[in-house]
């Protein structure tokens, strides 16, 4: 990846960071989840992981999707339960 393209990935990550964080602090102390969306598209997680969640979205066979929520931070996480699947069904 060149400099350029590097360089706007990582300003589009903190921007995404910049507005999930504003998102949460906009809202009145009592009424903040630290989780949730930006614009309904980009998800964001700021609670503590937990061993749960981390299986939850690390490894969820039950969960068909394959782009799972962050455990932590902006953005998609791997269903590895889910990419296993995919991956056992092509072999014969």
């Amino acid at each position: 990846m060149g400099r350029r393209a590097q360089t706007a990935v990582r300003l589009l990550a903190a921007a995404l960071l910049a507005a999930a964080l504003l998102t949460e602090l906009r809202e009145p102390k009592h009424e903040r989840t630290w989780h949730g969306s930006i614009a309904g598209l980009v998800p964001y997680e700021f609670r503590p992981p937990t061993l749960a969640r981390v299986r939850e979205r690390w490894w969820n066979p039950q969960d068909d999707r394959v782009l799972t929520e962050h455990v932590f931070g902006v953005g998609w996480s791997i269903n590895l339960a889910r990419v296993a699947q995919f991956l056992r069904s092509l072999i014969p």
